[in-house]
This record gives structure tokens, C-alpha cells and sequence, in this order.
């Protein structure tokens, strides 16, 4: 007994050791001088000698315990997963809550937050909102902890993973990855593991497969494709004979239950490897035997010993790399690495001296363009009698250099000169270098609109009408640019610009922009009264051609001057309109969905059939506006003041009107119908035939409301005023006429079948009495 302990200590202590099947100890002695074991009495000694390939089968994870280990891998990224995200949405959610409900100074959003949120938006093609980027200092706190701490968790449970082989969910579930020595993995493999083999591979294939294939821009599809390659890399291990991943393979790592083991000092890829290699498995098994030692209670019997690998080393030959071969072969590489060392000489000498050529090219092309640029420059200041005509010519020239003075050269001539004919030449050499001349003609407008309003108030009509004749070209070649070089002016600023009507004397120019690409461009606080833009386009699909995508070109007209504009037909979805003027404008037809319009005046403007769902115009004015079969469902129109509108047959589902004003108004025919028009005032307003069904009228006004055929069938009437309302249709005209016309049909009254009146206010007994015949209910009806 004491000599078998020994041999089994011995043996575990030897490198190639592995657990298996069980065989016999016979003729182990042959196995010399790793062992000597004649003086042992054992029963049925045997000797096993199997190839390395069925050594591999006797790695640890036998088949009937494959399914309990994956299920608890499987269920260990689930936890994984989910630790990561609770540790992003739970800071996240504390801060969108603190942003609707605490109300503090509000600050901008951190730059690190915005940055974040543009990366991911720009990654996965989703559109940010660009309006109200001020928040609470708590939710800037919070925001910026969902971006913190789940960098903090990842990178914690990563550090676990590779110094002691467990995530905290793995040591839950009893699982660990090891090195193929049985060592932790340590960080950089569980980099290759996890960063790249587990999450970078399968999500940046989905992505590319995602992005270049056409299922850009729909997101869910991503989403299918990232669980699919998850799913089939992860399901990989079913595959391999070891049941090892695709990231374990990778990074050579192996994920075993918490209680195996690796042999000691070499991987059983090398062992499966090694062609020279024998090994041998031994096993002793329990067993009682006369010939055995005698235990406590006189019955003999022998030890239990597992299973045993025995693999005599073999020497391994000198790996074969570059450092070797250089050494076998002395003579050719001092050949290669002086013709190396050469050719560098002479390529770096090259180099050089075509670099030298070129900049003296260039400085020669450079000297030769300012010498041309100085003549010409001259020639402008030319008095002969062709003065004129040489002028004109060296004023195109210089337009045709390519020189970067000839711009803001050509802007600060056409400011200063005099001559009408010469003023329209150096707008038009200006239109011909495109784009770039967009910057110094801008600032060039806005100094002239300066000008000419001090000039109406003390200048001279000469003077006046110059500068008219100034802002006329410089506006002329605005809109040519525009026109002409639609493709390339999407990020062109043209803010505080005056691109009005210019009317002075003789000088009149109205600029004309139909069917134009507008979108991109800011227009914010830009003056465009009287403009024409009808069927203009300010809402474009980007650089990847797919609309609702973070690039998506969208204008920004906020606080621009629009008064009496023309926008029929115009796109204007998405665009910022905020304190925008349009005042008398025209919007038939146009699309101006999803707008942000808040605060703007729209007074007496024309809406009629124009697009406004889902539009926000909190505290906007449209008194007076013609909104006939205008959409605004789903639109925001809290404390808007919509007096005096002409809304027939509109349609306002679900929008809300929240404290709006709609006195006067009429709303004949049009559906509100689960409409918010809580404390809105409806006083003289003319509701016959409306759908009010549903609508939410607690605490509203309908003061001498008409409310005839009405549709009140599940609407909410806490509180509301019905003080001199009119429910029932006036009665027929009584005529002369010698032939009368057939009476068309008409609907007997209000649809009140099941309305809940009692805690409607202000209603008087005719009105009551109306309610209870029409199947209305309140506490007076029988």
C-alpha cells in the first residue's frame, strides 16, 4: 500500500498526465526509468499503448456532460449581457426622467454625451434630433454615467476574466477559461477572445453585410443579422470534437467546468501534434485480491488509481524562421542587404529631387499667377477712353486665375465700384468660381442691407439707388450659385443673409427659387420676404441616399423672415422653423411634417390641404390662417392661438391642443377625435358636423359654440363650459319662392348617444332638455 501511494504520487507529478477510461497495470516495468513497480502485488496488471488522437478523446468534457456545460455558458453570456446593459439603461433612464419631470435652468447637453450619441446614430444610420439640446444638470449627470459605467463594468469583469479565468457570472454558474496550460488566460488573450473572436467578428461582419448589401438603412434587419452571427459562432462548439467555440479556438483558450483540468505543462494540441510521441494509459481498478495488502478488517484489497498517461519526450527540431536561414546562409543575405541598402540610397535620392522639381514648378506657376494677378489688377485702374471694355476683361481674367485673392479681390471691387455695367460684370465673374464665393458674398449682403438702411433715412437717391444696384448683383449671384451649383452648397451658411425683394427706383429684383435643392443650407434668421420658392425642396436624403438616417440634409430656417412667401408644393418636413415669420405666406400643398415650428407666426398664412402631422407649433399663431383639409394629426399644438382659422374639414386626430385658443374658428366637419383640447377655449367657434368623439374637452370652453351634429360619443366633458352652446340645427328658412327646393337630408342632431353631461357646467334647460332626448346622460334626465 505504501508503495502504490508512492507510484501514484510519482505519476502525478509527471507533465503528460491525464484522467480517462480505466485498464491494468501489466508490464508497466518495461516502461523504465520512468517507473519501477516489480516489487507491487496488483491483480490483472495490464498496459494500454494508444495513439496521441485517441489521447484527445480523453479530454474532460465527455459527451454526457457537454449539454450541462454549454447551458451554462450559454446562460452565463446571458447574465453578461444583461449586468452590461442594466449598468447603461438604469443611469439612462434616471436621466430621461429627470429631463421631463425636474424643472431647473437647463444646460447643454455634456459634449461627451452629445459625441457618443453621434457616433452611435452615425453608425447605426439613426436620426438625432437637433432641437432642444439643453437638459438638466442631473441628466447630463446620469447620461454621462450610462456612458461611464458600463465601460467600468465591461473593463472589471474583462480584468476577472483574465487573471483568475471567471466573470463574476461565470463563477456563478462554475465555469472557467483557461490557457492550455491550465493557467488563467491573462489579458491579452482574453482580449483576442472576447474583443475580437466574440463580439468583434460576428457584429462587424453582420455590419458590413448589414451596410453594403442593401438592407441599409432598416435596422431591425442589423439586429437579425448581429443575433444570427452571435448565434452561429457561439453554436460552433457543437461542431469540434473538444467543444470549443470559434473565439476559443482563436484565442486558444479552453472553457471548462470549474472543477477540470488542463495537463500541467503542455496543450493537448501539441500532444495531438507531436507525430514521434507514444503515449501510454495506465489504470488501476478497484478490486479485492488474496495477493493484496490486508486492510484494518483482514480483507484484502487494491487502491484506486485513475487513469495515467505516460509520453516519453522526444527532442524537437529547431524551429525554421528568417534569423535561421540567415545564419545557414551568410553570403546571400549580405548580398540582399547591400543591394537593399542601395536601392534605398537611390530611391530616397528620387524622391528628393522630384520633390525639389515640383516646388519650384509650383513656386514658378505660383510667381507667374501673381504677376498676371498684379497686371490685371493694374489694368483695372486703367483711364482711357475703352476704360470700360478693359476693365471688363481684366475682371473675367482675374476671375479665371487660379488664385486665392481673387475672390474677396473681386467681393471688395464689387462693393466699392460705381459703374452699373461693371457692378453686373463682377457678378457674374463671381457666379463663375461656384461654391466658394458663397462666404465673402454673404458677408458682402449683409453689409449692403446694413447700408441701405441707414441710407433710406438719410442718404441721397443717388447713393440709395447705388447700393440697390450693389445688393441686386450680389443677390443675382447668390441665387445663380444656388441654382447652378445645387450639388455642392447642402452645408453652405447663409445665415442673416437678405435674399428679399430689392425694390429701389428702377432696381427691382425679386429672386425666384422653384424647384430647388434647398436643403442643408442655413437660412437661420435669413430675410426672404416676398421669395418665391414653390416646389422647393429644404428636407434631402444625404450622402448614403436614404431618408431618416443620421446624414439626412435638413434646413434650418429658424428665425427667418418668410413674410408673404410663396412655398406652395414646398418639402419642408423635419426642417426648424422656430419664431420663423410667415405672415400671409403660402403653404398650399406643402409637406411640413414632423417641423418643429414653435413659436412661429403663421397668421393669415394659407395651409389649405398641407401636411402638418406630427408637427410641433407649441405657442405658434395661426389666427386667421386657412387650414381647409389641412393635416395635423398627431401635431402639437399646445397654446397655440388659432383664432378666426378656417379649418373646414381639417383634420386634428389625436393632436394636442392642449390650452389652445380657437375663438371664432371655424371647424365645420373636421375630425378631432381623441384630440387633448384640456382648458382650450372653443368660445364663438362653429363646430357643425366636427368629430369630437373621444376628444379629452375637460375644463374647456364652447361658449356660444355651434355645436350642431356634432360627434361628443366618449369624450371627456369634466368641467366643460357649455355656457349659450347650440346643439340642436337652426330650422329652415321659410322662403317666397314660387318653386321650392327638395329639402337635402339632414342628421336630426348631435350624436350625444351615452355622453356623460353631469359634470359638464353651465347648461341650461333647453339644452338639457336636448341632451336627455338625444340619449345623452345627467342627473336631470328621466
Amino acid at each position: 500500500m505504501v508503495e502504490t501511494r508512492f507510484i501514484s504520487n510519482y505519476l502525478l507529478a509527471q507533465p503528460y498526465i491525464v484522467c480517462r477510461n480505466r485498464v491494468s497495470w501489466r508490464n508497466v516495468c518495461k516502461y523504465k526509468p520512468f517507473l519501477v513497480v516489480s516489487d507491487l502485488k496488483m491483480a490483472s496488471p495490464s498496459i494500454k499503448i494508444v495513439k496521441n488522437q485517441q489521447v484527445s478523446r480523453s479530454f474532460p468534457l465527455q459527451l454526457h456532460r457537454v449539454v450541462p456545460v454549454i447551458a451554462r455558458r450559454g446562460a452565463a453570456v446571458v447574465l453578461e449581457l444583461s449586468l452590461l446593459a442594466a449598468s447603461a439603461l438604469v443611469p439612462y433612464t434616471i436621466g430621461w426622467y429627470a429631463k421631463d419631470r425636474l424643472q431647473v435652468e437647463p444646460v447643454p447637453l455634456n459634449p461627451m454625451v452629445a459625441a457618443t450619441e453621434e457616433a452611435i446614430a452615425k453608425t447605426l444610420a439613426y436620426p438625432i434630433s437637433r432641437l432642444n439640446r439643453q437638459v438638466p444638470p442631473l441628466t447630463n449627470l446620469f447620461w454621462c454615467g450610462a456612458i461611464a459605467i458600463p465601460i467600468f463594468v465591461s473593463s472589471w469583469q474583462l480584468y476577472l476574466l483574465g487573471k483568475t479565468g471567471q466573470t463574476t457570472p461565470k463563477r456563478w454558474f462554475g465555469i472557467r477559461a483557461i490557457d492550455p496550460s491550465g493557467a488563467p488566460p491573462g489579458l491579452i488573450r482574453v482580449f483576442l477572445r472576447e474583443v475580437v473572436g466574440r463580439w468583434g467578428f460576428p457584429l462587424g461582419t453582420a455590419y458590413l453585410v448589414w451596410r453594403y448589401t442593401g438592407a441599409f438603412p432598416d435596422f431591425g434587419i442589423l439586429v437579425g443579422l448581429a443575433g444570427f452571427m452571435l448565434l452561429a459562432e457561439s453554436g460552433s462548439a457543437l461542431f469540434h470534437s473538444r467543444r470549443r467555440t470559434l473565439h476559443d479556438r482563436f484565442s486558444g483558450t479552453y472553457c471548462l467546468a470549474g472543477n477540470k483540468f488542463l495537463p500541467y505543462s503542455q496543450s493537448f494540441d501539441n500532444l495531438s501534434s507531436s507525430g514521434n510521441n507514444q503515449s501510454v494509459i495506465l489504470e488501476v481498478e478497484n478490486g479485492w485480491n488474496s495477493a493484496g495488502g490486508e486492510s484494518s478488517n483482514g480483507q484484502n484489497y487494491i487502491p484506486k488509481v485513475t487513469t495515467i498517461l505516460l509520453t516519453s519526450p522526444t527532442p524537437q527540431a529547431p524551429q525554421k524562421n528568417l534569423w535561421w536561414w540567415m545564419r545557414q546562409k551568410p553570403g546571400l543575405t549580405l548580398l540582399i542587404l547591400s543591394f537593399a541598402g542601395m536601392m534605398s540610397v537611390f530611391g530616397t535620392f528620387v524622391v528628393t529631387q522630384i520633390y525639389i522639381q515640383s516646388q519650384v514648378n509650383r513656386r514658378d506657376l505660383k510667381q507667374q499667377n501673381n504677376q498676371v494677378f498684379l497686371a490685371l489688377v493694374k489694368q483695372l485702374g486703367s483711364k482711357s477712353a475703352t476704360a470700360t471694355e478693359e476693365r471688363q476683361g481684366a475682371i473675367l481674367a482675374i476671375a479665371r486665375i487660379d488664385d486665392s485673392r481673387a475672390v474677396y479681390f473681386l467681393v471688395d471691387l464689387l462693393g466699392q465700384e460705381k459703374t452699373p455695367s461693371l457692378i453686373d460684370t463682377i457678378g457674374a465673374a463671381l457666379v463663375s468660381k461656384g461654391a466658394e464665393a458663397l462666404p465673402p458674398l454673404r458677408h458682402l449682403n449683409q453689409s449692403l442691407a446694413n447700408d441701405r438702411e441707414t441710407l433710406l433715412k438719410q442718404g441721397t437717391p443717388e447713393e440709395q439707388k447705388l447700393v440697390a444696384w450693389r445688393q441686386r448683383a450680389v443677390n443675382r449671384a447668390i441665387a445663380k450659385i444656388i441654382t447652378i451649383y445645387r450639388d455642392s452648397i447642402h452645408q453652405a451658411d447663409l445665415s442673416r443673409i437678405d435674399l428679399g425683394e430689392v425694390k429701389q427706383g428702377s432696381v427691382i429684383f425679386k429672386p425666384i427659387f422653384d424647384n430647388i435643392d434647398l436643403s442643408g443650407i442655413n437660412f437661420r434668421s435669413a430675410s426672404l420676404t416676398k421669395i418665391s420658392l414653390t416646389n422647393s425642396r429644404f428636407y434631402g436624403s444625404g450622402e448614403d441616399g436614404h431618408f431618416g438616417t443620421f446624414d439626412d440634409w435638413i434646413a434650418d430656417l429658424s428665425g427667418a423672415d418668410l413674410k408673404e412667401a410663396d412655398l406652395t408644393g414646398s418639402i419642408l418636413k423635419k426642417v426648424l422653423m422656430n419664431r420663423t415669420n410667415f405672415i400671409r405666406a403660402t403653404l398650399n400643398r406643402a409637406n411640413l411634417s414632423d417641423s418643429y415650428l414653435i413659436g412661429a407666426n403663421l397668421s393669415s398664412a394659407e395651409l389649405i390641404s398641407a401636411d402638418l402631422s406630427r408637427a410641433i407649433l407649441e405657442n405658434a399663431s395661426l389666427t386667421g390662417a386657412k387650414l381647409g383639409e389641412a393635416k395635423f394629426n398627431f401635431s402639437n399644438l399646445r397654446r397655440a392661438n388659432l383664432g378666426e382659422v378656417k379649418a373646414v374639414r381639417s383634420n386634428f386626430t389625436f393632436a394636442n391642443l392642449t390650452e389652445s385658443n380657437w375663438q371664432g374658428a371655424d371647424l365645420s366637419g373636421a375630425n378631432l377625435s381623441n384630440a387633448k383640447l384640456r382648458d382650450a377655449d372653443l368660445s364663438y367657434t362653429k363646430l357643425v358636423g366636427a368629430n369630437l368623439s373621444k376628444a379629452n374637452l375637460q375644463n374647456a370652453k364652447l361658449h356660444k359654440a355651434n355645436l350642431s351634429l356634432v360627434d361628443l360619443r366618449g369624450a371627456n366633458l369634466a368641467g366643460t363650459d357649455f355656457l349659450g352652446a347650440t346643439f340642436a340645427p337652426p330650422p329652415p328658412l321659410n322662403t317666397n319662392e314660387f318653386i321650392k327646393k327638395q329639402p337635402t337630408a339632414i342628421v336630426s342632431g348631435a350624436k350625444l348617444q351615452g355622453v356623460d353631461f353631469t359634470k359638464a357646467k353651465n347648461l341650461d334647460p333647453e339644452q338639457i332638455q336636448y341632451i336627455c332626448t338625444h340619449g345623452g346622460v345627467y342627473s336631470g334626465c328621466r
